[in-house]
């Protein structure tokens, strides 16, 4: 049976999710095509019909993922992002959590179609963590562009060394902890009014 324009556009969203979510969980190297159709509820025939490649899903999915964090952090201050980022529920959740911590360093070695998805979705969550409303100038603009890089280098960072420890480690609750409360204290007083993150995933 012949399915619609719409149902076919359903479809292909349905797989660019759950790839989404199957990569953080596994690696880009972790699932294959036919495991990932089965996950979504398709045959292993019907992907060459929605992707050209494996690598377009990846970058596909990775744009995807990455939204949702953009998403989520959209109207949260600077401190409440960190405290909630820099937690053990995200550190566990890593399925629906950050793309960019989950998939960072696969990415690296991923052709450059997908490079590229990752240098974008920088770009945004660097715009998420900024100021709204603010305006900047010259060296100002430098200087804010800097700190939300590191504050994001900084935390990506943290999530990575804390998943690489055992989950009962007391290691990798201690790396969070102390980044956590390094980035909170480098914050200005004013940035600390807490402003609830919203219970959703993070992408």
């Amino acid at each position: 049976m012949k399915i619609t324009k719409a149902q076919a556009q359903a479809n292909r969203e349905h797989v660019v999710e759950t790839a989404s979510q199957l990569f953080r969980e596994r690696g880009y190297d972790g699932v294959g095509v036919a495991d990932l159709m089965a996950a979504a509820g398709f045959t292993h025939g019907g992907f060459y019909k929605q992707f050209r490649s494996k690598a377009d899903l990846m970058a596909e999915s990775a744009a995807c993922g990455i939204a949702q964090t953009v998403a989520l952090s959209a109207g949260v201050n600077v401190p409440e992002f960190v405290r909630y980022y820099l937690s053990r529920e995200h550190r566990d959740t890593r399925a629906t959590g950050c793309t960019m911590a989950a998939l960072g360093g696969d990415a690296a070695r991923q052709p450059e179609p997908v490079r590229a998805t990752f240098a974008a979705g920088i770009e945004s969550l660097l715009a998420a963590l900024s100021p709204e409303g603010t305006e900047f100038d010259g060296a100002d603009t430098a200087q804010a562009r800097a700190r939300s890089l590191d504050i994001l280098a900084h935390a990506v960072g943290a999530i990575v060394m804390s998943r690489a420890c055992p989950d009962d480690s007391p290691l990798a609750d201690e790396i969070l902890a102390a980044c956590r409360e390094k980035i909170l204290a480098s914050l200005s007083p004013s940035a600390t009014a807490s402003t609830p993150l919203p219970e959703h995933t993070t992408g």
